[in-house]
């Protein structure tokens, strides 16, 4: 029996381009919406945690299947909690979600992880009205286990997920509605780009090294023509026949295969720490349980130092004259004095300016101030997004 389908708008009928029924418990859709391809896919997870991997090894093959650049959206009633942990799963969930983690969620937020999905109900800050998809009134128990996922390119484009009340079929799971903006595209973020290279400039040391960086130096600059254009092309050209020389003569650090180990020992590393999390409050919880029953001075101690809280230290301010300041005006007429102080002083030295032995100003750079500047740069700092160290100078005269 199938468990699992796809209601889609009729004006939107025409842009499906294929409709596969993977499982009984999961069904995928791809579409073409705007000048993005979206691969949906909707699941209906078991109530039990003991058939939950089995039910997840499914997934992976269907996300897969999807084709090279398409955008992943994945819908469905997962039984899983996740906890609001966004430090230990960055990118993965947001701040915005109940606490509570069971091994579902665990596992959920590994596959997430390990293929770069984001949980949108957690992202947003809603009221628990709107957070919660499953409820049962009888026993007062709720939670969110009716997700939207998305593939990370996606990501940036969510408006808002959360609940939309008032539209249950005789069933005790709320309807969950998501906002996604795709009629534009977003900015590429300025900074460093995704991928680097990181050069083994160590290497440089070895005047056998050093010899053959030169080498390739001058025959990158000879290829480089004279006239560009503007200075941004010009410096393009540049630092690009730098990196090849360099590359060309000390080599790359790091493998595919090494950066993919770093990622699953990452994944594995957060995983432990969130299962030791859970197992520490669980812990307390048991400990808070046996202090009741055994020691219940402890126990309103303990009760009484969670409800107070992060003690904040209070601000002292002091007159001018080291007086303690009190009030609110008295401390508002202190700031007001230290900034005038600050920024109109009455003690200002005197600077006499050396006057000019030559007006003129030379029209070009020499090669002489561009080696005096290169040799004053510090070794052993971070590369900007050229990726060009000042330790490349170590590479000899041509450089």
């Amino acid at each position: 029996m199938v468990r699992v389908g796809l209601l889609i708008a009729p004006q939107l009928s025409c842009h499906v381009l294929e409709f596969s029924l993977v499982n009984e418990r999961v069904v995928s859709l791809h579409l073409r919406a705007g000048n993005r391809c979206l691969t949906v896919v909707s699941a209906y997870g078991p109530n039990g945690s003991v058939e939950h991997p089995t039910f997840l090894e499914t997934l992976p093959g269907v996300l897969e299947g999807a084709l090279t650049g398409d955008s992943i959206v994945l819908l469905g009633d997962f039984t899983a909690h996740m906890s609001n942990d966004s430090d230990t799963w960055r990118g993965v969930i947001g701040r915005n979600g109940p606490p509570d983690l069971n091994l579902s969620g665990v596992l959920l937020l590994d596959f997430c992880a390990s293929h770069s999905l984001s949980i949108t109900n957690t992202m947003f800050k809603n009221k628990g009205a709107h957070q919660y998809t499953w409820y049962q009134d009888t026993l007062g128990r709720r939670s969110m286990i009716d997700l939207v996922v998305v593939s990370s390119d996606l990501q940036p484009h969510v408006l808002d997920t959360r609940v939309k009340r008032g539209v249950e079929l005789s069933t005790d799971h709320h309807l969950v509605v998501s906002w996604i903006h795709l009629r534009r595209r977003m900015p590429d973020r300025l900074g460093r780009p995704k991928h680097i290279v990181r050069i083994c400039w160590e290497c440089l040391a070895d005047p056998s090294v050093r010899g053959v960086f030169n080498s390739h130096l001058r025959e990158s600059f000879n290829q480089i023509p004279w006239k560009v254009g503007d200075i941004e092309s010009e410096w393009t050209m540049f630092s690009s026949s730098i990196v090849d020389a360099v590359i060309r003569s000390c080599g790359c650090k790091g493998t595919l295969e090494a950066a993919e180990a770093y990622r699953q020992a990452k994944r594995t590393a957060a995983r432990v720490v969130s299962e030791a999390k859970t197992r520490v409050w669980e812990e307390f919880g048991e400990a808070m349980e046996k202090d009741y029953r055994m020691a219940s001075g402890k126990f309103w101690q303990t009760v009484r130092c969670l409800r107070r809280g992060k003690q904040l230290s209070a601000n002292i301010f002091y007159s001018g004259g080291g007086e303690l300041l009190a009030s609110t005006g008295d401390i508002v007429g202190r700031w007001k004095e230290y900034f005038e102080d600050l920024l109109n002083p009455t003690d200002t030295p005197s600077v006499e300016e050396p006057e000019a032995e030559d007006s003129e100003v030379d029209s070009f750079i020499t090669q002489a101030e561009v080696t005096e500047v290169v040799q004053q740069l510090l070794g052993g700092k971070a590369p900007g997004v050229d990726e060009i160290r000042s330790s490349l100078r170590g590479g000899g005269p041509s450089f």
